[in-house]
């Protein structure tokens, strides 16, 4: 079976095309740097994503901070995870980088803050 994609592992943005049989990638095509074979295989046989997101504080001048998983997660656990967050509400303060939720949804990943909160 053949796939298209369009490779976003650099800003040249290649049309990609893969040759894919018994759910194994056989022949990537179309990359003009090694980005594009690994980017294919990788979303053909394991798609991942980063979730980016907001949550809510208590006591904070803001009432959310932004917040994204600190490395990739199974696409199939995306929508899992946000609506995992629906109740979720942190104190104030929050610096970047702080652990918001540990290893979300069994992930292995953390939820992080991406930006600063005082206390009101």
């Amino acid at each position: 079976m053949e796939r298209k994609l369009i490779c976003i592992g650099c800003p040249l943005g290649c049309e990609l095309t893969a040759q894919v049989e018994g759910g194994e990638v056989r022949e990537v095509t179309g990359n003009t740097c090694p980005n594009g074979e690994r980017y294919a295989r990788k979303e053909l046989t394991n798609p991942t994503r980063i979730l980016t997101t907001t949550v809510r504080v208590r006591g904070g001048t803001l009432p959310v901070v932004s917040v994204k998983t600190a490395g990739d997660i199974p696409k199939g656990k995306l929508l899992a995870c946000a609506a995992a967050l629906k109740d979720v509400e942190i104190p104030a303060p929050m610096a970047p980088g702080q652990v918001v939720v540990p290893d979300i949804l069994g992930t292995g990943v953390d939820l992080v803050a991406t930006k600063s909160v005082e206390r009101a």
